[in-house]
């Protein structure tokens, strides 16, 4: 049993999105958090901050490191963030100047929110590669069918008589906007995080920004103007650009279902979802999908809102706040346009044919 419908062992065949829950799996969080670790400790001794010989050792220890989940778990319980037990772990039976080649001048919060900025940045790719495929499947049915005709309705009421291809045309343009929208939103929240325990760098001395631009060179990342421990407006905007992107999506599904109802059928789809007391219905259960998970986004995007209220240097709750929220989100914007690209594609036609 699972309390998350994205990881069910049966809901999760209409809403499980496999590639996008791999990049936020326990597994590829701890990849990231050790790429921090090892990024940071050669960093501190590429600006000779520490010694070379110690630093080396440490990334021995960084890259052979065994994970006890158990004792994470624990630490978590404790700590209420992973950092603290996994840096006990990479530490324990380390000579102190080994010890102190790790993880020594940054915070728990510098490494989590890294981590989550690599997440974001690969998460991304994948969403962007599938907005791109949905208008490409988008414009062949506009090629395919945009000639017909279909009644246009305002109000849910029968108006005047419109091209399929204008109809396709308002489930496409937004899309377009939303792929240039979440790669600036993306490149904005997926940022080295290095401020130290209270934001300033001043535990890094006077090395903190070549320590972060080194940082940044190995891991992939843009260098942050400044600490965002308790700044998250570029996380409430990038979820917000999810939020945007599932409700382009319901907007579609939401059509497709009223366009598939019997005594209309302006739309012909190659299979729907069967019930169990009448074997004569077929239901549109992607295009309903896609209604949901707008719907759901648009709830948590209010949880995210909230999430930006983290006080002073650093919040507990706001923090945990966002590790409930912006992961489902995540999955549910994937979820969608996986199931978009699946509807599109068995849609037989559209419209009205001469």
């Amino acid at each position: 049993m699972s309390v998350s419908v994205f990881e069910h062992p049966w809901l999760g065949g209409l809403f499980a999105d496999p590639d996008i829950q791999q990049e936020w799996s326990a597994d590829r969080q701890l990849t990231h958090l050790l790429a921090f670790e090892r990024a940071f400790t050669e960093a501190r001794a590429a600006v000779g901050a520490i010694d070379a010989d110690a630093a080396a050792k440490a990334l021995e220890v960084i890259d052979g490191y065994q994970a006890n989940h158990p004792d994470l778990r624990a630490g978590v319980a404790q700590d209420g963030v992973v950092v603290p037990a996994l840096v006990r772990q990479l530490r324990a039976g380390a000579d102190t100047a080994t010890q102190n080649a790790i993880h020594k001048g940054a915070t728990s919060q510098d490494v989590t929110d890294t981590a989550l900025a690599l997440t974001i940045k690969s998460c991304t790719g994948i969403l962007l590669q599938r907005l791109n495929d949905l208008l490409e499947r988008l414009t062949r049915l506009e090629a395919d069918f945009g000639a017909r005709t279909m009644m246009g309705r305002t109000r849910m009421q029968a108006a005047l008589p419109i091209s399929v291809g204008h109809r396709i045309g308002t489930w496409r343009r937004p899309l377009a906007d939303h792929m240039v929208r979440l790669d600036k939103a993306s490149t904005a929240a997926a940022r080295l995080q290095l401020g130290g325990p209270v934001g300033d760098g001043s535990s890094l001395g006077g090395t903190a920004a070549a320590t972060a631009e080194h940082m940044a060179q190995s891991l992939g990342l843009p260098v942050a103007q400044a600490c965002w421990h308790a700044d998250r407006g570029t996380l409430a905007e990038y979820s917000n650009t999810l939020c945007l992107i599932t409700g382009s999506l319901g907007k579609i599904g939401q059509d497709i279902c009223l366009m598939a109802q019997q005594g209309i059928a302006e739309v012909t789809l190659a299979s729907g979802g069967g019930s169990s007391a009448m074997p004569h219905k077929s239901n549109p259960i992607r295009a309903e999908l896609l209604v949901t998970l707008a719907q759901f986004n648009a709830g948590q995007q209010a949880l995210m809102q909230q999430a930006m209220l983290h006080e002073q240097e650093r919040s507990g709750t706001a923090w945990a706040l966002e590790w409930m929220v912006l992961p489902q989100m995540s999955a549910a914007t994937a979820s969608a346009l996986k199931s978009t690209l699946e509807l599109t594609d068995s849609i037989l036609s559209l419209g009205t044919a001469g």
